[in-house]
């Protein structure tokens, strides 16, 4: 596998933002990260013996249930830009005693690997930080053996409603060059957007499952846990510290004006079979 060298600016961004997200990323709040990886997962129905690729791993949410799926004849790569939260996804599996698996830092759209090398390829909440969706998925497919399968699992609408328009008004006000019209996982969130995507890469047949979710909030400061554990993290590490505190109380206080109890996250599974 050849050595990660970043060089677009996305790929840069998302890297710092997971490194620094990391030391929340395994917090309760956000326990969907595991309940999510763990769905993909289920859906793929693993075989005994398979290899499987993870990109965009992050602390094994996928990979490691996908290890235990394959059973000790298997194999499972995970692959992420962010080295530290690979050393917590090693640590998880050296709890587990997985000896099937294993985590490299690597960029998921040069990979090396070669064609049909794959029984099964994972990309949960990964796709949509590749600048080039397309070729980033043609890529992937490619990999995937004849009777293989692809998972791709992203984020749908209603994105961590409903404090997720508050978070977004509190950026425009407080730090206008860092809001933007749409994040990246904005640019992929409804059946059809995902549909066409696959179909455009070259995967005529998938089977998308839209499912509804929530993330219980035990106080309204879980969501600023959920913020500093996720990819908004990296807005946050942009601001000055009173900056990101006002943007802090003014979203934690509107969470307690409309006793919100719960976000939206709202998920799309998609499942490709290569004929």
């Amino acid at each position: 596998m050849p050595e990660l060298n970043l060089t677009e600016p996305a790929k840069i961004k998302a890297a710092n933002t997971y490194n620094s997200a990391s030391d929340h990323f395994d917090d309760s709040p956000l326990a969907f990260w595991d309940r999510y990886g763990r769905g993909t997962v289920e859906r793929l129905k693993l075989q005994p013996g398979w290899m499987v690729l993870d990109v965009g791993c992050g602390t094994g949410a996928s990979a490691l249930p996908a290890a235990e799926g394959v059973g000790p004849g298997g194999k499972v790569i995970g692959v992420d830009l962010a080295e530290n939260m690979l050393e917590l996804a090693r640590t998880k599996a050296a709890q587990r005693h997985l000896q099937n698996i294993e985590f490299r830092l690597g960029d998921m759209t040069n990979l090396g690997f070669p064609d049909s090398h794959f029984d099964a390829i994972i990309s949960v909440f990964s796709i949509f930080f590749v600048p080039d969706m397309e070729a980033a998925v043609r890529e992937l497919w490619r990999m995937v053996k004849p009777g293989g399968k692809l998972a791709v699992t992203t984020w749908a609408q209603h994105f961590f409603g409903p404090i997720y328009p508050v978070w977004r008004e509190a950026v425009r006000v407080e730090r206008p060059d860092l809001f933007s019209a749409f994040n990246p996982w904005d640019r992929i969130d409804s059946p059809e957007q995902l549909r066409q995507l696959m179909q455009s890469s070259g995967i005529p047949d998938v089977e998308i499952t839209p499912v509804n979710g929530n993330q219980a909030l035990q106080s309204p400061e879980d969501w600023w846990t959920i913020v500093l554990g996720s990819g908004l993290r990296g807005t946050v590490d942009a601001m000055d510290a009173a900056t990101a505190t006002r943007i802090r109380d003014k979203t934690l206080g509107w969470l307690r004006d409309n006793d919100v109890k719960s976000i939206q996250t709202n998920v799309m599974f998609a499942i490709a079979t290569k004929v």
